[in-house]
């Protein structure tokens, strides 16, 4: 796996399995450790952080390659993708965060990318386990029983607890022990 400006984990899984409801659950629980997140999300369509009629978006309509919008409370970068209908590249992306002020970054998505993953696998969607397919993935947090032969850790998918003591644990091996 590649090396990365910062310790990162993604959550991966088909549309309605419950990655954001995981990470929202998890947010608070490693913040309560004093944990400084980063959360990047993976779209799978066009978004827009403004609207036709603002002067941002009318602006980067007119060609503008990069807008960043400011006010008193936050602050958003819009860089145009200059290679449409490819996927953004995980570690130009992770570069753009202000890693110093970071200890990990939660990912969603990015399920073909190379780094640690975390796949999220509710029987209920239907869809067969990612993880026989991607060595990359480091546990399984699934409502489900997982065959006897090779898998990677499994954890309950209603004990985001678990998940979170996982990550805390996972990370400690990895050499990246935060708080």
């Amino acid at each position: 796996m590649p090396r990365y400006p910062i310790p990162v984990i993604g959550f991966v899984a088909p549309s309605g399995s419950g990655k954001t409801t995981l990470l929202r659950q998890l947010v608070p629980l490693l913040k309560r450790r004093g944990w400084r997140l980063g959360y990047l999300k993976h779209a799978h369509h066009t978004f827009d952080l403004d609207r036709p009629g603002k002067d941002s978006f009318e602006v980067r309509a007119a060609g503008a390659d990069q807008v960043l919008l400011a006010s008193t409370r936050r602050w958003a970068l819009q860089v145009e993708n200059h290679t449409p209908g490819a996927d953004p590249d995980l570690g130009e992306l992770l570069a753009r965060f202000a890693c110093d002020h970071l200890d990990l970054v939660l990912a969603e998505g990015f399920k073909y990318a190379d780094y640690p993953k975390i796949e999220v696998h509710r029987t209920a969607v239907g869809e067969p386990p990612l993880y026989p397919r991607d060595p990359a993935i480091i546990a399984v947090v699934t409502d489900a029983d997982l065959p006897a032969d090779d898998h990677p850790p499994r954890l309950p998918l209603d004990d985001p607890n678990a998940v979170a003591e996982f990550i805390v644990a996972w990370l400690a091996l990895q050499g990246s022990a935060l708080r």
